[in-house]
């Protein structure tokens, strides 16, 4: 990202809005702009795989689900938030990743320019290429602000999405959906 060009753009953008860049409130909006669009894509050009490739030998074949993994991203439409919490459910082969990693691994898709069944299918096969599990599923619930804040406005509405990658069996997925509830 270029910083200073998304700074002159924040300028420009006051601007064509009327405001006066000097007044107290404004002066440093641009700055800040440029610093809040660095965090919330810093995810941009990134893969999961340093933290996925911290793995542990494990003989068990059950299913490992971590669950209301709280995030936020950015619309590509309308570069608006939307956030919520994503469940990750995958069947181990041979090895499992240390829980917090499964955390990152979101944090990875969800600090970029985003629409949600990307976001939720990217993960999945994230962890499908470096855990090689049997099978993965991933379940997105998410509030947009481009919903609730202009356009249909309506606050509370929730997306839900879900990807599933590899041999993921029906009861597994009924087990999933249980635990949500």
């Amino acid at each position: 990202m270029d910083r200073q060009k998304v700074i002159k753009a924040v300028e420009d953008l006051l601007d064509a809005l009327g405001e006066d860049r000097q007044r107290e409130g404004l002066k440093d909006t641009p700055r800040r702009v440029a610093d809040a669009y660095a965090e919330l894509l810093s995810g941009e050009g990134k893969t999961a795989e340093e933290h996925l490739s911290r793995t542990f030998k494990s003989d068990g074949g059950e299913m490992v689900v971590e669950r209301d993994i709280d995030f936020s991203s950015l619309c590509e439409h309308h570069l608006m938030p939307f956030f919520g919490k994503i469940t990750i459910a995958y069947i181990p082969q041979g090895k499992v990743v240390g829980i917090s990693k499964l955390a990152r691994t979101v944090e990875v898709f969800s600090k970029r320019l985003q629409i949600q069944e990307r976001l939720t299918s990217a993960i999945a096969e994230e962890i499908m290429r470096c855990l090689k599990p049997k099978g993965v599923m991933v379940v997105c619930e998410a509030e947009h602000t481009c919903m609730t804040c202009r356009g249909v406005k309506k606050p509370g509405s929730k997306t839900v999405t879900y990807a599933l990658s590899g041999d993921f069996p029906k009861e597994k997925r009924d087990e999933v959906f249980k635990l949500l509830k």
